[in-house]
């Protein structure tokens, strides 16, 4: 079993534990059961016999599934939403919001550039969803692929290590708990579709810590491991995660204390990545 596939079952093993101690519906905690107890009997059965593991196409299949089952990772996080809120931590985190964006003036700054700067943001905040495989393609068209395990363990902590924390944090995202509030003056084409993707498939779980942030802060690590040859591509990354933090408290997808958490989160999923790997080639030597 790979480093990031041992990452992906804890992750649906944690999960599916959750659901059975925390307070939610049996068929929930049936559905988790079921559903993650089938992706991990497929995957193994899949990668058993080693004629299968060792082939070329099971080895880029290695490389791409877990970006799928990232996106089960994070539905299944809703699926362990509390029934009702009671909103108090997210009324303690709006002063923070109030200070970044009035205080030190980054919403009149953001709105001096009229649609251009907040279409822009808005803009980062949906290719987010795309990070992993652009990611991915870059160690292709580089003749890397034989690095994405790293890239992959790095961006999987980026991640999971903030779904992991969603339950304990049940929160909703500033635009639901404050209707209006600081919402940006201008309203955008992206801005209106970004609020159709989050409408539609969204999760009420949490929001702290930003998960956007904390996979993209981790993927600048991570591309910066594999493709250090091409800075100007992790820099490029390293500025896209904090367009990324920006967007998401001006678009008030966000507070700005789950963006600060999730540079945290990215740069300890960096440091526990790498440690990871190195001690998974000592142990392979």
């Amino acid at each position: 079993m790979r480093l990031s596939e041992a990452i992906l079952a804890l992750y649906f093993a944690y999960v599916t534990a959750l659901s059975f101690i925390l307070s939610t519906p049996p068929a929930v905690r049936i559905r988790t059961l079921v559903v993650n107890g089938a992706v991990l009997c497929i995957y193994s059965t899949l990668l058993r016999p080693a004629r299968i593991r060792e082939s070329l196409t099971a080895k880029h299949l290695r490389n791409w599934i877990p970006l799928a089952l990232m996106l089960l990772a994070y539905k299944e996080m809703g699926w362990l939403a509390p029934a009702t809120h009671s909103h108090r931590l997210e009324r303690s985190w709006i002063a923070w919001d109030s200070m970044v964006l009035h205080d030190w003036r980054l919403k009149g700054l953001i709105e001096s550039t009229g649609p251009l700067l907040p279409s822009g943001l808005e803009l980062c905040y949906l290719l987010v969803y795309a990070l992993p495989a652009f990611s991915m393609a870059m160690l292709y068209i580089n003749r890397k692929s034989h690095k994405a395990e790293a890239l992959l363990v790095i961006y999987l902590l980026g991640l999971f290590l903030s779904y992991a924390q969603f339950p304990f944090w049940p929160s909703e995202p500033p635009w639901i708990v404050f209707p209006g509030a600081d919402a940006p003056a201008i309203s955008t084409l992206l801005r209106r579709f970004n609020g159709r993707i989050l409408g539609g498939y969204g999760i009420h779980t949490s929001v702290f810590p930003s998960a956007h942030v904390s996979g993209a802060v981790a993927a600048g690590f991570a591309l910066r491991r594999v493709l250090g040859e091409r800075p100007w591509l992790y820099r490029g990354v390293f500025v896209y995660s904090a367009l990324v933090a920006i967007a998401t408290v001006y678009g008030r997808y966000h507070f700005a204390v789950d963006a600060g958490a999730g540079v945290i989160v990215g740069v300890a999923a960096a440091v526990l990545g790498g440690a990871l790997l190195a001690r998974r080639r000592v142990s392979d030597s």
